[in-house]
């Protein structure tokens, strides 16, 4: 139960950090497909800042904020764990484009062009285009890339697994953040400074947009070939099972 006082404060702290819950479902928006509601995302990720503010002594503590985020994001995660995220065919589309990034970067020693990817794939680059749009919300690693897959299974089915099946110490093993590094160093200049934007200075997709001059939905595309270049650099030097 509530004092009249306690049911103000809390309200006052939903409001204070109601930004903030917003700004994370925006950020995370960008790597999810245009299937997922973005309003859901906010609803879900209010649910979890009203548990934080429930189970934390102070709320007006500093580190409140941190331990909040965590709450916030991981009930946004609870709520793409009920939806279809990735759908399968975009998941295999991707697999082609890296499989094509590959083959090329092997017979021309450098990175490929959007042009010559797609002509690679045999399809116009419109539809490239489109194919790296629809994979919007690929993922640098999934879980099944550290061993046997099961692709009915999703990536966000499998972070429920249990923790010993959790391919955390191999994420912190100093080679792998190595040969990650090498795959940013190695993309083009525009995605290096797409990546940096992104993951290091947290801007979301449509801010990038606007620092670029192109549309959203063009930032998407690339930030899709970004990845998809990364993880043909991981799969070369084993550290992504080739399925």
């Amino acid at each position: 139960m509530y004092t009249a006082s306690g049911k103000s404060e809390k309200s006052e702290l939903l409001s204070h950090y109601m930004p903030m819950v917003k700004r994370l479902a925006h950020h995370m928006m960008g790597r999810l497909p245009p299937s997922v509601e973005e309003d859901d995302l906010v609803q879900a990720g209010m649910i979890g800042l009203l548990d934080a503010i429930s189970r934390y002594d102070d709320a007006q503590s500093a580190q409140f904020e941190a331990y909040a985020i965590q709450r916030i994001r991981g009930s946004m995660i609870d709520e793409l764990r009920h939806s279809d995220w990735m759908p399968r065919t975009a998941r295999q589309s991707m697999r082609k484009i890296e499989a094509a990034i590959g083959a090329l970067q092997h017979k021309l020693g450098r990175q490929p062009s959007e042009t010559e990817i797609a002509e690679s794939m045999k399809i116009p680059l419109a539809e490239y285009q489109d194919m790296l749009g629809d994979a919007r919300g690929h993922q640098l690693l999934y879980f099944e890339d550290f061993g046997d897959s099961d692709e009915d299974d999703s990536f966000l089915d499998k972070q429920s697994a249990n923790e010993a099946s959790m391919p955390l110490p191999q994420l912190l093993d100093a080679n792998l953040r190595a040969c990650i590094i090498r795959g940013i160093e190695a993309l083009p200049e525009r995605e290096q400074l797409l990546m940096s934007l992104y993951y290091e200075q947290e801007l979301n997709l449509r801010e990038i947009s606007e620092v670029f001059g192109v549309t959203e939905s063009r930032i998407c595309q690339l930030h899709g070939q970004a990845i998809a270049r990364i993880r043909t650099k991981l799969k070369e030097d084993a550290w992504i099972v080739a399925v």
